[in-house]
C-alpha cells in the first residue's frame, strides 16, 4: 500500500485521519457518504476497489450527443400543438381532426391519429410534460427512429383496447390524447433505467418521480373527458415491456 493510501486529509481542519472512517474524529466534518467496504489482498486489508458500472448501451461521442435533438419527442408535441391550435381556430368538432369514434365504424386510421387530438391545452400540456421528461431520455438512448415507433406503438394500441372496451360496453364516445403515449414513454424510461442501475453502487432512480407521473397521467380521464384510462394503461403496458426488450437486447459492457 502507497504511502498516500494511509491516510487522507481532512478539508475542514487540515489533519490526516484514516482513509476508513466516515467522519473527522477532531473537527466532525463528513469525509464521504460511507466507508468503504474492505478486502483483504496480499495479506493487507485494502478498500474495495468500486465496480465497474454496466452500460446496456453502446457510449457516442460527446459531440455526437450534443448535435442530435429528440426529433421524434419534438414531431409528437409540436404536430399535437398545431393540430389543437387548427381545430380552435376552425371550430371543428374534435372527431374532425382524428378523434377517435366509437364505434369506430371502418376508420381504422383513427387508432393512429387519436394520441395526436386534443380537446384543451391543459391536457395536451400534462401530456407534453410527460413526453418533454421521459420520451427525451428514451430518445436519447434508443434513437429517434425506435422512439417514435415505440410512441405510436403506445397511442395506437392503447386507443385499439380502449374501442374494444367502449365497444363491449356498449358505449358511444370519442377518444383522443397521448395520455398512452406518455405513459408508454415513463414505463419504457423506467424499464431502461431500472436495468442500468442494477447491480452498480451510487447509481439511483428516481422511484418517486416515476410513480408521481405515472399517478397524474393516469388520474388525466377524472377530469378530461376524452382522456381514456384504458388507452393509458395499455399505452404504458406496451411501453414497458419494449423498454424491458430494449434492455435485453443491449448487452451490458
Amino acid at each position: 500500500m502507497s504511502e498516500t493510501e494511509l491516510s487522507v486529509i481532512c478539508k475542514n481542519c487540515g489533519s490526516e485521519v484514516s482513509p476508513y472512517v466516515t467522519e473527522c474524529p477532531y473537527c466532525g466534518a463528513r469525509l464521504r457518504k460511507r466507508a468503504p467496504k474492505l478486502e483483504r489482498r496480499d495479506g493487507a486489508l485494502e478498500a474495495q476497489r468500486p465496480r465497474r458500472r454496466r452500460r446496456l448501451f453502446p457510449r457516442r461521442p460527446a459531440a455526437a450527443i450534443d448535435s442530435e435533438r429528440p426529433y421524434a419527442t419534438l414531431a409528437v408535441i409540436l404536430g399535437s400543438a398545431i393540430l389543437l391550435l387548427v381545430q380552435k381556430a376552425s371550430g371543428d368538432a374534435l372527431s374532425t381532426f382524428g378523434g377517435l369514434i366509437v364505434p369506430i365504424e371502418g376508420d381504422w386510421w383513427r387508432y393512429l391519429t387519436a394520441p395526436f387530438a386534443y380537446v384543451d391545452v391543459g391536457y395536451l400540456f400534462v401530456v407534453a410534460i410527460g413526453l418533454a421528461i421521459f420520451s427525451t431520455a428514451v430518445e436519447r438512448r434508443l434513437g429517434s427512429g425506435p422512439t417514435a415507433v415505440l410512441l405510436l406503438a403506445c397511442g395506437a394500441l392503447g386507443m385499439l383496447a380502449a374501442d374494444a372496451v367502449a365497444n363491449a360496453q356498449g358505449e358511444l364516445t370519442v377518444i383522443a390524447g397521448g395520455n398512452g403515449m406518455a405513459l408508454g414513454a415513463v414505463a419504457a424510461w423506467f424499464a431502461i433505467r431500472r436495468t442500468e442501475a442494477h447491480g452498480t453502487i451510487d447509481q439511483e432512480y428516481d422511484v418517486i418521480g416515476v410513480a408521481v407521473a405515472a399517478v397524474v397521467l393516469i388520474a388525466l380521464p377524472i377530469f378530461v373527458p376524452t382522456a381514456d384510462l384504458v388507452a393509458g394503461l395499455v399505452g404504458g403496458a406496451v411501453g414497458g415491456l419494449a423498454g424491458v426488450a430494449a434492455s435485453a437486447l443491449h448487452p451490458a459492457e
